[in-house]
């Protein structure tokens, strides 16, 4: 079956972007929109907010707010290429045992290589004895005082105050401190979370709880292989038909743990534009509606899970690369236009929105995109929004 880019771009809109088309539904919830999207990407806390309120007018920061704070129904995990999302609850077992458990294993082993070989101060003579007890600190400190900032619990565990000392004298190579390792590991392995932020709604900077404050009882384990079946049916299911380097790119797996996940599922080859062999769910539904992209237009933010879903990005993205990713390979604010990326977008200081069309999409096409900045400018507490991975156009976009 040959999968042209047109009818993959139709399913994206339809699966995608459009979620809050038919009312009320399922998908027109904060817990729905993440949910038809896997995961949304959280490294940016803004992007969280406006991946949701681009799909669905309508929903506003505070809906999100409380489907993240109030509900708890929505839980931030370190999980695919060691990267931060957001993912459903009821979910959470499910990435942790399909990516996360595989991030914390190399991060535990990376951080213990690093006590027992850097010079620190104070000094560590048993690597695995002191992480032990750095453990333990922390579980201490937020059963007792939490939920804490990192610097609260280094002041509450003080044996993260353990300083890495610089080896060379390269500007890179600083004194770092325990915490953020450590924390970071903590939060792979499924055992604390990232709660409430610390200022607004788009600060980066959280309080940390323990993982049972959403889970009580902890994150349930699950066999990891079947845990990647699971997840690979789920990614399909919202971003295919794809290639296998598709899936094997945004899960972070090996090559054979992506075939095995695949073999395990009723899938069928199809022919992609441009690409070759793909994959989708045999139940998948691949014939959109003709003209269903006509008039479309969203804004998603940086780090959007649509703009990032994929590694092969031509059939939406075209000749755009150079202006919308950073040289990390992050994506910035972008505008989209019937199904494919036309230009940027940004948030000034001000609250008003900023808006790059890198193609001609027609007098209607301007006037839908102006429409659509407003709206969701309009649902902003009237300041600007700074991503964390700025692009040279988003700079020059937001002033």
């Amino acid at each position: 079956m040959r999968i042209s880019d047109d009818r993959r771009r139709a399913r994206l809109v339809a699966h995608q972007l459009d979620l809050g088309a038919g009312g009320p539904a399922p998908e027109s919830t904060v817990e729905g929109v993440v949910d038809r999207l896997v995961a949304l990407h959280a490294t940016d806390a803004p992007s969280v907010y406006l991946s949701v309120l681009a799909r669905v007018p309508g929903l506003r920061i505070e809906d999100v707010q409380a489907a993240m704070y109030d509900r708890r129904s929505l839980v931030r995990v370190l999980a695919m290429r060691r990267t931060l999302f957001v993912v459903p609850r009821d979910q959470v077992p499910v990435v942790h045992a399909g990516a996360s458990a595989a991030v914390g294993r190399r991060l535990r082993a990376r951080l213990l290589k690093e006590l027992a070989t850097l010079p620190t101060d104070p000094p560590v003579t048993d690597a695995a004895a002191f992480l032990e007890h750095a453990e333990e600190q922390v579980h201490d400190a937020l059963a007792q005082h939490g939920p804490l900032t990192g610097a609260q619990l280094s002041a509450q565990a003080p044996v993260l105050r353990t300083a890495f000392l610089p080896t060379t004298t390269r500007s890179w190579d600083v004194r770092r401190s325990l915490t953020s390792p450590l924390l970071s590991l903590l939060s792979a392995e499924g055992r604390i979370v990232r709660g409430e932020p610390t200022g607004g709604w788009s600060s980066n900077r959280f309080l940390w709880r323990p993982v049972e404050d959403w889970l009580p009882g902890g994150v349930p384990a699950l066999d990891e292989a079947e845990a990647r079946v699971r997840l690979a049916h789920d990614w399909l299911e919202a971003f295919g038909p794809a290639t296998v380097a598709d899936l094997q790119w945004w899960t972070g797996w090996n090559l054979g743990q992506t075939r095995a996940a695949l073999a395990a599922l009723d899938v069928r080859e199809v022919e992609l534009d441009g690409l070759g062999a793909g994959v989708a769910l045999r139940s998948s539904d691949l014939t959109p509606a003709p003209g269903s992209t006509a008039g479309h237009v969203a804004l998603l933010p940086s780090l959007d899970p649509t703009a990032m879903g994929w590694k092969h990005r031509d059939w939406y993205l075209g000749p755009h690369r150079e202006h919308l990713f950073d040289t990390a390979g992050n994506i910035g604010a972008t505008v989209w236009w019937e199904g494919r990326i036309v230009g940027a977008w940004a948030v000034r200081p001000d609250g008003t929105p900023a808006v790059r069309l890198l193609e001609d999409v027609g007098t209607d096409g301007v006037a839908a995109v102006d429409a659509e900045a407003r709206r969701i400018t309009g649902l902003l507490d009237g300041g600007g929004v700074t991503a964390s991975f700025p692009t040279p156009l988003y700079r020059e976009l937001r002033g």
